[in-house]
């Protein structure tokens, strides 16, 4: 039996979760849009076309913020193809997935969806083909209470869209319209003063590098934050993780590495307001991560052209759910600085939710600690340092077996924790003495004796969370069994 300990005091705090680290992400790709939101002719479809199926497990998600319509394929999209009437609406080719987008679902439908699933809006803006004169029209058009030539298109109620990304991975070669840091610097900084002078409420999101190993990752944030600095909120972050081979420790201890990029990120942006002497903080909006099997996918320069075909759907093991689940946890150890969040996506594209056109909407095995983490991890994050066995990694070099953070909130304390063995129990041991009113504590975790376990429109439930023995609780102490390779939650209250 291995042991670990930490202490929790309501001194040690990170700061406050923003609700949007919770966020998600509904990209023109795949069947993500079509057949998974949106399915006119399904049994669930509403008057508008959007499966209710799908809509009653988003909200059971728990997302409260949703970025759109990309991704790469924003890069390459006119707006103006998904407004107006639907007969009139262009199909066109989308360069990024190579797929037929039919622009059935443009910004119109998509706030619709949006509001009927009470979730906000995260828009994108293309800074690949187009620019300032687009990405300024789209806010008249969302934003402007009436009495322009695009406001007026819209009719109805202003959608107030708070939160904006100045284009995507525009570092990155594969994106259409990629380019230098200098061109993509003056270009954001120019959009973002543009769509400012249309609503100067708005928050702007500029790009960050596309992953931690972009040749150009830290000098790209630092020449398009000295630019753009005073112009935007945020600097975005992406990342995805696999299992390479058969070293699963490494790949249960892939929050380490995310928890080294954002303090590179964190550690750049503070270097330019220093430098710039500037007196506000960039935070991070780490607006695309999941668990992606990108070994397995052929790549899109050698897909067919096809019209909603199903890319990279990929299905999620045990395994896969605990390390989202750890993803979750470094998320909350910088929630000083994470502000916003956006598990890349939503429906059947490497999504928690799975569907079948015409048939059954599902729960993946990753959708069960995204849920309960956004459900419970409200309130007031509390750095804890465990005190913890080691094991070395050949990715991720010496890592702690155990992971986890505390969150306090109105109905108590609740403590998130990952056992990264794959063979041992792990006892754990809290000291809570610094707190004096915990009267009871309940243990929920997701293990099973196959980490190899999924869900499946045939047996749906066969990876959930169970209940485990209640810990004990006694002078301020908790104690705690967590099992081999488990995401846990314990609440205190």
């Amino acid at each position: 039996m291995l042991n670990a300990s930490f202490t929790v005091d309501p001194s040690f705090r990170v700061g406050e979760v923003d609700p949007r680290l919770y966020g998600s992400f509904v990209e023109h790709m795949g069947r993500c849009v079509y057949t998974g939101i949106y399915e006119p002719g399904h049994p669930s479809a509403d008057a508008d076309g959007f499966r209710q199926d799908t809509a009653e497990l988003v909200r059971e998600l728990g997302v409260p913020l949703v970025r759109y319509p990309g991704g790469n394929f924003v890069s390459g999209y006119n707006w103006e193809d998904g407004i107006g009437p639907r007969d009139l609406r262009p199909s066109r080719l989308d360069l990024a997935w190579r797929s037929v987008e039919t622009n059935q679902v443009g910004v119109q439908e998509f706030m619709t969806w949006a509001k009927s699933v009470g979730v906000e809006p995260m828009m994108a803006v293309n800074l690949g083909t187009r620019g300032i004169d687009a990405a300024r029209d789209l806010v008249e058009f969302c934003n402007v209470r009436g009495g322009t030539a695009w406001s007026d298109k819209r009719g109805g109620d202003p959608y107030g869209i708070k939160l904006w990304c100045l284009g995507n991975e525009m570092d990155g070669p594969w994106q259409i319209g990629h380019k230098t840091a200098e061109e993509y610097a003056r270009l954001a900084n120019e959009t973002a003063k543009a769509m400012r002078q249309v609503d100067p409420t708005i928050e702007l999101v500029a790009c960050g590098s596309s992953h931690l190993n972009m040749p150009t990752f830290g000098s790209w944030e630092n020449t398009v934050l000295t630019e753009a600095y005073d112009a935007v909120d945020y600097v975005s972050m992406h990342a995805y993780y696999q299992q390479h081979g058969d070293d699963r420790d490494s790949f249960l201890a892939c929050a380490a590495g995310m928890d080294r990029f954002i303090d590179a990120v964190v550690s750049t942006a503070d270097h330019v307001r220093a430098v710039g002497r500037h007196k506000k903080k960039i935070n991070i909006s780490f607006d695309e991560w999941n668990v992606w099997y990108q070994s397995r996918f052929a790549g899109e320069k050698n897909l067919d052209i096809e019209q909603t075909p199903r890319l990279i759907e990929d299905v999620y093991s045990v395994t896969d759910a605990v390390v989202v689940g750890n993803l979750l946890i470094s998320l909350l150890r910088h929630a000083d600085r994470v502000k916003i969040a956006c598990l890349a996506q939503l429906v059947n594209v490497i999504a928690p939710i799975m569907t079948e056109p015409g048939g059954a909407a599902w729960r993946q095995a990753s959708f069960h600690p995204i849920a309960l983490t956004a459900r419970f991890g409200r309130g007031t994050v509390l750095r804890v340092e465990p005190r913890s066995p080691v094991h070395e990694t050949a990715e991720q070099g010496e890592v702690p077996l155990l992971d986890a953070v505390a969150v306090q909130g109105p109905s108590g304390l609740v403590v998130f924790a990952v056992n990264r063995s794959q063979t041992s129990p792990l006892t754990l041991d809290v000291d809570l003495r610094a707190f004096t009113d915990l009267s009871s504590a309940k243990h929920t975790a997701l293990a099973d004796d196959d980490p190899d376990a999924i869900n499946t429109i045939g047996a749906p439930d066969r990876v959930t969370p169970h209940r485990r023995e209640d810990p004990k609780l006694d002078g301020g102490r908790l104690q705690a069994v967590l099992p081999p390779l488990s995401w846990n939650m314990i609440q205190l209250s």
